[in-house]
């Protein structure tokens, strides 16, 4: 049960914000009473996180006015947002990989010179908090050997530990497993229990319809809608966000049987480095014209399969059939080959694996097929030619803005995942795998991403896709594999699923 509101934590008026030419906000109000949760929606690029950072110091608006907490405020940077009581958790964590919990925390924040004495109170007044939050960490573990929900939980404690009364996330559940999810909600509606405002910019509208009191549209960096929930629908709000009516969940079609098998594998094993089984015993065939749909709570294997097939990781046993090829345990498939051999792979995480930030828009569009003829001149980049057919990926997946040159970390995640998936489909290839496909995306996106996936299989592709949104596997996939502990505990057409079907094989029970 939430506290009554009784002010306005945050008021933002006439907020105007430009980059170049690029109008980022334009004249945006908006007002969150105080101990609510208020999400914030819209497309990529519609303004959302501009205007969070904004409220956080992390740019100055052009023109326009800021309250908190009733008051006149001057928010010219993140610290005088934090004197302000207002904390921002980012959708990529900010935190030190080689400090422990307890160190980043700390860090910038200590409260004695003498470091023993300041790990001691910090570490009593985080002992106070986990236990009044639920946020509980392990203080002493490095950060890199946290799982991401727990990264995320520290980002959160870190911001309480500075006085936040007003919380921004950023995305928050986009790296969470569900089960993870369910456990940052109950905490989130704790937290407004006890009088802290908490401000949501998410794209998942059943989040926002869950846990939020009331919801702001923005649209091309304007507030096209504001209401409380109780007035407020999933296809409303998705029609808001992007001006027109939405094809949310599966396309009815006339099913059509799948064709030759164009990948297979057989008895594949994969060992970590501790000698662990994270595959075992897999058996799979992909077939030109389906989508093959990977279900199962995130870290049974799915990332190790997707690993295994486009080529980065090779087994201990088994073997793979692919383009007429066996590859075994001498000889893996690498991902050159497997490019030559028609698979394309779209990685599960974009930064690690399928960009480089420091690249351009332009370099990262032709990463990993930069030899190909159409790009090179006499063994030479032909850069010209790169630039042009990256301004035609941006044209046909609507990646905004249509920049050859942009840095690819100036993108928004939404952009920067249609640019990858612009830079693997745009070859034709006849295996097609993909990992997380609408990871941090909005909904027209999904949308778009989604037609493009299915046109794939209609040109004869085989499709496989690992998602831990159980929606986006049963709105794409013709066959459901589900997987548990490394082992794949049953296959199922999609006439099939059901929840208690699915659920039943991703707790390893038998169908």
């Amino acid at each position: 049960m939430s506290v009554a509101p009784s002010a306005m934590a945050v008021r933002m008026v006439g907020i105007h914000k430009r980059f170049g030419a690029v109008a980022a906000n334009v004249d945006v109000n908006l007002s969150i009473a105080a101990g609510t949760v208020h999400g914030i929606v819209g497309e990529n690029g519609a303004g959302k996180s501009t205007l969070m950072s904004v409220l956080y110091g992390f740019y100055q608006a052009d023109s326009g006015s800021i309250e908190v907490a009733g008051l006149p405020a001057q928010i010219r940077n993140s610290d005088d947002a934090i004197g302000l009581g207002i904390g921002m958790v980012h959708q990529h964590f900010m935190l030190v990989d080689t400090l422990t919990a307890l160190e980043n925390v700390m860090l910038g924040a200590e409260p004695h010179w003498l470091l023993r004495r300041a790990d001691a109170l910090v570490r009593k007044q985080l002992e106070i908090l986990m236990r009044d939050t639920g946020l509980h960490v392990n203080l002493d573990a490095l950060v890199s050997d946290l799982p991401v929900g727990d990264q995320q939980r520290l980002e959160i404690l870190k911001a309480l530990y500075r006085g936040a009364k007003v919380l921004i996330l950023d995305e928050p559940t986009a790296v969470l497993t569900p089960q993870e999810t369910t456990h940052l909600f109950k905490v989130l509606a704790h937290l407004r229990s006890q009088g802290t405002t908490i401000l949501l910019i998410t794209h998942k509208l059943k989040e926002v319809m869950g846990l939020c009191d009331g919801v702001t549209v923005m649209r091309a960096g304007r507030v096209v809608q504001e209401m409380p929930i109780s007035q407020a629908s999933i296809e409303g709000l998705a029609e808001a966000m992007v001006g027109r009516k939405v094809q949310m969940g599966r396309v009815q079609e006339v099913e059509k049987p799948a064709g030759e098998v164009l990948l297979s594998l057989r008895k594949v094993q994969v060992r970590d480095a501790q000698n662990v089984v994270r595959l075992a015993d897999i058996d799979l065939d992909l077939r030109a014209g389906e989508i093959v749909g990977v279900a199962g709570v995130s870290g049974n294997g799915q990332s190790e399969l997707l690993d295994v097939l486009a080529g980065l990781l090779a087994p201990a046993e088994g073997e793979m059939q692919l383009g007429g090829q066996i590859f075994g345990q001498a000889a893996w498939l690498d991902p050159r080959t497997a490019r030559s051999l028609g698979l394309a792979h779209v990685p599960e995480d974009r930064h690690a694996r399928a960009m480089v930030m420091e690249f351009s828009a332009r370099e990262s569009a032709v990463l990993g097929y930069d030899g190909l003829p159409a790009y090179t001149r006499r063994g030479w980049m032909n850069h010209a030619s790169m630039r042009s057919a990256t301004a035609q990926m941006m044209e046909r997946f609507d990646v905004r803005p249509r920049d050859p040159e942009l840095g690819s970390s100036k993108f928004s995640g939404g952009n920067q995942q249609k640019l990858v998936l612009a830079r693997e489909l745009g070859q034709a290839p006849r295996v097609l795998l993909v990992g997380q496909p609408t990871r941090g995306v909005d909904i027209g996106a999904i949308e778009f991403i989604y037609s493009q996936l299915r046109a794939m299989r209609d040109a004869g592709c085989a499709v496989l896709v690992v998602s831990s949104e159980l929606d986006e596997i049963l709105a794409l996939s013709n066959r459901v594999i589900v997987m548990n502990q490394g082992r794949l505990t049953g296959e199922l057409s999609i006439e099939e699923c059901t929840e208690a079907n699915l659920g039943l094989l991703m707790t390893g029970g038998a169908h």
